[in-house]
């Protein structure tokens, strides 16, 4: 639905996707498929419960760097190259709807 949202709203305002951000890939799809930023709140949380600040400075880094990671592997050198067409859509068994 992202994408649909963001045609939608067109430059009347800035969305921001917060929904089940856990990785560097989660961030780039994100990105690509036209959110303006992610919010991160979750894992933020949980390295603040286990180091307090320490804790969020590593869930942030590491974050940053599984981002770098994805998107060294992807062959884009920039946030801002990120677009739709640089995703592919890959199905398997498991998107096989039953009649159950």
């Amino acid at each position: 639905m992202l994408p649909e949202i963001v045609e939608a709203v067109g430059d009347k305002t800035t969305v921001l996707f917060d929904s089940g951000i856990r990785t560097g890939a989660d961030i780039f799809k994100a990105l690509a498929l036209g959110a303006k930023a992610v919010l991160i709140g979750r894992p933020v949380m949980y390295g603040l419960g286990i180091a307090g600040k320490t804790g969020v400075k590593h869930v942030l880094a590491s974050l940053l760097a599984d981002l770098d990671g994805t998107m060294g592997l992807a062959g884009v050198k920039s946030v801002s190259d990120l677009s739709p067409a640089i995703l592919r859509k890959i199905s398997y068994g498991g998107d096989v709807k039953t009649s159950i």
